[in-house]
């Protein structure tokens, strides 16, 4: 007898399920059958894979190196499924795009630049603040793509085989607050003029929470936290009961004041992932289109890179300057490229992507509008 596909994917079972009734109630086979099955399979390798006992079934020193090879096979098998499924839509009159996002005002030039470019593709949207939750998704096959922020000093959860796009290697994040507040007349908000406010952010969002607990200690600040989504968030800064972190792309509003923060102490990484290049180069282009776009919409935004370009002016790239970033399976470095197309001065950054020791200035970003308005305070002491 050949070894073959589902052979090992019985091994796989019965180890996983540490029992022969529970491994043939997975696989939708009969015990007796299974049992005969595993017989076979001991028989053409030759070796006792598993000890059968009251208790249920363990492998065998052996049967652990047989089921070392066997599950990364199984990985990889099941890779080719998922991959050549998603070829196949592609090549169908009109497919869907399946794309997940934490939230970016990019998103809807995206979407509409991606229709554009390929009539017949109809991209499909699923927000979550959980950028670990759509890295999970693309992983699984559920999700062709997802275009997700890593908040600094709170590294995301990259699964094996993912091919990742840095965006922006370092997005400053900005304060939102009350038109009138006092710190609104400082082209930089410095978080000593802050003191003794009370800051919401949605505790739900990837290292947020913790991030601006450790901005706020490291400048020696005692504040209180509360928990609420950014609709809210952005309400109750208007009226003056709390500041919050946001985007620098942030749409402004007469009522708000959207601010840099001296010294840019927070900051998050955009990045761009999928299971394959290819599948990053289809759609990278017009994503980085759209960031530029809503970067020069956002005035803050426009002054504070312009500020940048004259502070970094010896080493900055010349107007307009392209160079796509190569994507690598994670965790190799992955050189970025920060879009901005001319006639923006110069791109915002260019950096690679930087190991896991990177430094650990946190940062938190207005990760967008969720239902949950429910608020809890907390404090965050230094």
């Amino acid at each position: 007898m050949e070894l073959e596909v589902r052979h090992l994917r019985v091994l796989c079972a019965i180890a996983d399920t540490g029992s022969l009734h529970k491994a043939a109630r997975e696989l939708g086979l009969a015990q007796p059958s299974l049992s005969t099955q595993l017989r076979r399979i001991e028989h053409a390798l030759g070796a006792q894979l598993f000890v059968r006992g009251r208790t249920g079934c363990r492998p065998t020193p052996l049967g652990l190196a047989v089921l070392s090879r066997a599950r990364p096979m199984m990985a990889e098998f099941a890779a080719i499924v998922t991959e050549t499924r998603a070829a196949a839509a592609r090549a169908a009159d009109g497919f869907q795009l399946r794309i997940g996002a934490t939230a970016s005002r990019a998103i809807p030039g995206w979407l509409r630049l991606l229709r554009t470019r390929i009539p017949r593709v109809e991209p499909t949207l699923q927000m979550n603040v959980s950028a670990n939750a759509l890295l999970d998704m693309v992983a699984a096959g559920r999700l062709d793509m997802a275009f997700v922020h890593e908040v600094e000093g709170s590294p995301l959860r990259i699964p094996a085989g993912l091919c990742l796009r840095v965006l922006v290697e370092r997005e400053p994040q900005f304060v939102t607050l009350a038109a009138d507040h006092p710190a609104a007349s400082r082209r930089q908000v410095r978080l000593a003029d802050l003191a003794g406010e009370r800051w919401m952010v949605d505790s739900t969002v990837d290292g947020e929470w913790d991030a601006l607990c450790r901005v706020l200690r490291a400048a020696g600040l005692e504040a209180e936290m509360l928990h609420g989504d950014y609709l809210t968030a952005y309400s109750l800064a208007a009226t003056g009961e709390v500041v919050t972190v946001s985007q620098p792309t942030a749409h402004p509003r007469p009522d708000l004041a959207i601010r840099p923060l001296e010294g840019d102490p927070i900051g998050v990484r955009l990045l761009l992932a999928a299971r394959t290049e290819a599948e990053l180069d289809d759609v990278y282009p017009e994503l980085e289109q759209a960031y530029g776009a809503v970067a020069r919409e956002a005035p803050a935004y426009r002054e504070w890179l312009e500020r940048t370009r004259v502070r970094d002016a010896p080493g900055a790239a010349p107007p307009g300057t392209y160079r796509p970033a190569p994507t690598h399976p994670h965790p190799e470095p992955v050189p970025g490229h920060i879009p901005v197309p001319a006639p923006w001065p110069r791109p915002l950054s260019v950096g690679r992507q930087t190991p896991r020791s990177r430094r650990t200035t946190p940062g938190a970003a207005d990760r967008g509008l969720t239902d949950r308005t429910d608020t809890a305070a907390g404090p965050c002491r230094p």
